[in-house]
């Protein structure tokens, strides 16, 4: 991944193909998650790649194809250090027909670091506005 955008790309096509070793390309081995679904992190890449069988293997038992699509990116680097910050849409497809079924849209935060000349991310931090009335949080806000 010699460019931040080829990180992004990657995760997209991963998804898609419920890739899972494609997926996890991306990611630091000392990688530390703060993700909005169940768990409050994951630390290490073992313990992010437990969470992201379970999550393709979820998909692909309902018949689901999920596009990704990155919106409002902000890329901010320098020689060995990337941050961006975006809204990450994932929008589920039945696989045989074709007919979209959901979408949510989540805050995502990444930190990269440069290894070997490639980028890997070392942080991610995904989020929900709540809505504090009900305790829920608010997929779709803009």
């Amino acid at each position: 991944f010699f460019k931040v955008q080829d990180i992004l790309e990657n995760y997209k096509t991963a998804v898609y193909e419920k890739d899972v070793e494609k997926f996890l390309s991306m990611y630091a081995p000392e990688i530390h998650i703060y993700d909005c679904w169940a768990n409050w992190e994951s630390k290490g890449v073992s313990s992010w790649k437990e969470n992201v069988v379970e999550w393709f293997n979820g998909l692909s038992e309902d018949g689901i194809l999920l596009k990704v699509s990155f919106n409002d990116l902000v890329v901010e680097e320098n020689s060995y250090l990337a941050f961006v910050h975006c809204a990450v849409t994932f929008a589920a497809y039945q696989q045989e027909s074709g007919e979209r079924l959901r979408q949510i849209t989540n805050r995502f935060t990444y930190s990269l670091k440069k290894v070997n000349e490639s980028w890997i991310i070392v942080h991610e931090h995904s989020s929900l506005p709540i809505n504090m009335a009900t305790g829920k949080g608010i997929f779709n806000l803009k």
